[in-house]
């Protein structure tokens, strides 16, 4: 029964491993968009809504350090 504890952990460790690289791809991939829409002269203000979304992915990346960090010293 402990096995099965572990391998699930494993498991939750990969999937959260899995969506930390999806999300830092994401916060990417705004950044070149941002950057794109700044030098093409957009609208500020689809600008700075490009941008709080980049916040919002960059705060769900920190919280997704926050949980693989622990284990990696552990």
């Amino acid at each position: 029964m402990s096995l099965q504890t572990v391998d699930m952990s494993e498991q939750e460790q990969a999937e959260v491993r899995l969506e930390f690289a999806r999300l830092k791809q994401d916060h990417a991939d705004f950044d070149a968009a941002i950057n794109a829409m700044i030098a093409m002269g957009c609208d500020p203000l689809q600008i700075q809504r490009m941008k709080k979304k980049k916040l919002v992915l960059k705060d769900k990346i920190v919280q997704i350090e926050d949980r693989i960090i622990p284990d990696i010293i552990a």
